[in-house]
């Protein structure tokens, strides 16, 4: 019995080490998966702005209709996992395009250059029963999780939106009470950078928003300090920090731009220089710099963070004779800006020397809107403004005739380098100069 006894549990002592010993081998094994996850990191494709870009799909038709033909973008935006943009229109709607699962790797071929068709339709339309003022994405949005797929909009006498992405339901409402106990709409929202609350600007206020807890609750901080410093006008554009450091931006009306802390909304610097009411803020990818944009000011002005003193440099646009919000968007790896503006231009700029790189025509009237796709060399443009032709029979509403590229979304392909592409002319560029070398 003893002798079984101490078999059986030698076996039992056998059985455990091998299990231990398979045990090890897999954590090695997966280690090494992870290692090589990691060392397969993805790398920005590096656009190439000297090229002209193509058009890869074009959008006009279905934001005209018989009873509102000049019906214009105001804005528009990539999502944050690029698999969709969201639109803003004159008709109080905003719509929904997604990207084709085609475009996985990198833009369809250039489209024919008739344009009498669009290249298809949205997939959802959100009708909101006033004046849109500002949108914006869940910054975790992902179309794998469909919770995720949210975006927020203000718009005019209602409270802060929040739209189901998929469905087209409402999720939720924020709501903003002023001193008479009345609803009052934000001019301006953005998600912070890890999705918890919603920013919200008003008149001389900023209201904090819980996003997990709709309703009337919210964090009121004035923008105006008790010696006057601050911003005294609405709050009409509000970004963060890139490099998460806990910065946000404001503009305002008053033609500032003020910088908080986003724990306690301490004001750290107040920036002077626009012509005209902040309408745009974007702080550069590191979270170095800071961008800003006014409505009649032809000029986007960088900051400094680091150092307030006085401007860097001034990137030209043509804005001088238009009210409307002309927005901008710096590419994912941080290199370059672009911008929209009168003159159905998108202008492309270097932010390490501030100069002028290349241009394109991206509409024939004022391109309002401009954003990079995430991680694709893509970008996505809207144009469009108000116009004030009278028909010549009053009752002919449809006598207004806008072309194809007038009022119009269009989404663009650029040619582009690739990493490994980068790496072997670095490697064939090191190459040469080693044989250079050895010849002398």
């Amino acid at each position: 019995m003893a002798e079984n006894q101490s078999h059986h549990q030698q076996q039992e002592h056998q059985e455990e080490q091998q299990f231990v010993e398979e045990n090890a081998s897999e954590k090695v094994n997966d280690e090494t998966i992870d290692d090589n996850n990691q060392s397969q990191v993805y790398s920005w494709p590096q656009i190439n702005f000297d090229v002209q870009p193509y058009r890869s799909y074009h959008f006009y038709r279905q934001f005209r209709s018989y009873s509102n033909p000049n019906n214009f973008l105001k804005s528009v935006k990539w999502s944050p996992d690029g698999s969709c943009f969201l639109t803003s229109s004159e008709d109080n709607t905003l719509r929904v395009f997604s990207l084709p699962d085609n475009e996985t790797d990198c833009p369809a071929r250039s489209i024919s250059s008739g344009l009498d068709e669009d290249s298809y339709a949205a997939k959802l339309l959100v009708g909101e029963g006033e004046s849109v003022y500002d949108c914006c994405w869940y910054p975790y949005m992902t179309a794998s999780d469909t919770t995720s797929c949210v975006f927020a909009t203000t718009t005019r006498d209602h409270p802060v939106h929040l739209w189901d992405s998929t469905t087209g339901e409402l999720r939720c409402t924020y709501r903003a009470y002023d001193a008479m106990d009345e609803i009052t709409a934000a001019f301006s929202i953005a998600f912070n950078p890890t999705g918890t609350k919603i920013f919200a600007g008003y008149n001389k206020t900023v209201r904090v928003f819980d996003v997990h807890r709709p309703g009337r609750d919210f964090a009121q901080h004035s923008t105006l300090q008790g010696s006057k410093e601050g911003q005294s006008g609405i709050i009409s554009a509000i970004a963060f920090s890139s490099a998460h450091s806990g910065m946000l931006a404001t503009g305002s009306y008053d033609q500032t731009t003020a910088i908080y802390r986003e724990d306690n909304m301490e004001l750290l610097y107040v920036l002077h220089g626009q012509e005209g009411g902040v309408t745009h803020v974007q702080f550069s990818k590191d979270g170095n710099y800071l961008y800003t944009g006014a409505r009649k000011d032809p000029y986007i002005m960088c900051w400094d963070v680091r150092n307030t003193v006085e401007v860097v440099y001034k990137l030209y646009r043509s804005t001088e004779h238009t009210n409307q919000r002309i927005s901008f968007d710096i590419e994912p790896i941080g290199r370059h800006l672009a911008t929209g503006g009168q003159d159905g231009l998108v202008h492309i700029y270097d932010l390490q020397t501030g100069q002028w790189t290349s241009s394109f025509a991206a509409a024939l009237d004022t391109v309002n809107g401009f954003s990079f796709h995430p991680f694709l060399p893509m970008a996505v443009s809207s144009s469009g403004h108000r116009r004030f032709a009278v028909p010549d029979d009053a009752d002919d509403v449809g006598a207004v005739s806008l072309s194809s590229n007038e009022n119009c979304a269009s989404v663009w392909g650029f040619s582009y380098t690739s990493a490994t592409e980068n790496t072997m002319s670095i490697n064939n560029e090191d190459s040469l100069g080693n044989l250079e070398d050895e010849k002398f």
